[in-house]
């Protein structure tokens, strides 16, 4: 039990559920109850195939092409620095058209902060460390307890949002939530640095 304890902690602070709800909340702005909760759960059906998809095969698969963990942990890194610095130079409040048009990729800087390289480094140490059978079970425990709480609080979140405020708030806010994202890659990479160049 402890095992498991361990892992949904672990994975809840990889995921981090807060800041995906409140990166939520902004692509929540001006829709419909029924699209949010659409959007949040295409966000955490995305988020938990990628992360199960992870657990299942991603450490044969880095072994096939020769990559380390650490590698991948550096190359995801410079991803989400890329994806904080698109979020950060801002937009101008899109009309409710445009957001309509626009929400694949309005959630796309959300799903690559929940299945973040860190995140699927996590799962892969995870699906190694614990596996029964060949069957990554805690991890696969672990990524659907973490997902179905992100997807509660970005349910709250998105509630929080009342009707079309947008403008200046929204701007700054978006700017903020980037400048985690890119902080976030940041450490990622050179984590994977750090470890990578110690071994």
């Amino acid at each position: 039990m402890d095992q498991y304890a361990q892992a949904i902690f672990t994975m809840l602070s990889l995921i981090n559920p807060v800041i995906c709800g409140a990166l939520f909340a902004q692509v929540a702005v001006g829709k419909s109850r029924e699209a949010q909760i659409g959007d949040a759960t295409r966000t955490a059906l995305v988020v938990m195939t990628i992360l199960c998809f992870a657990a299942l095969a991603g450490a044969p698969l880095l072994r096939v092409f020769g990559i380390s963990l650490d590698a991948f942990q550096v190359a995801g890194g410079m991803v989400l620095v890329w994806m904080g610095l698109l979020m950060m130079r801002g937009t101008s409040s899109p009309t409710a058209k445009e957001k309509a048009d626009d929400t694949e990729a309005s959630l796309t800087p959300l799903i690559l902060f929940a299945a973040s390289p860190g995140t699927i480094t996590g799962v892969i140490t995870l699906s190694v460390a614990h596996s029964k059978a060949g069957i990554p079970v805690t991890a696969l425990v672990a990524v659907a307890v973490a997902l179905a709480l992100t997807w509660v609080l970005m349910i709250v979140a998105a509630r929080s949002v009342r009707g079309h405020k947008q403008g200046l708030m929204h701007d700054v806010t978006t700017r903020f939530m980037g400048l985690i994202v890119l902080a976030m890659g940041v450490q990622f990479a050179l984590k994977g640095l750090k470890t990578f160049f110690s071994v």
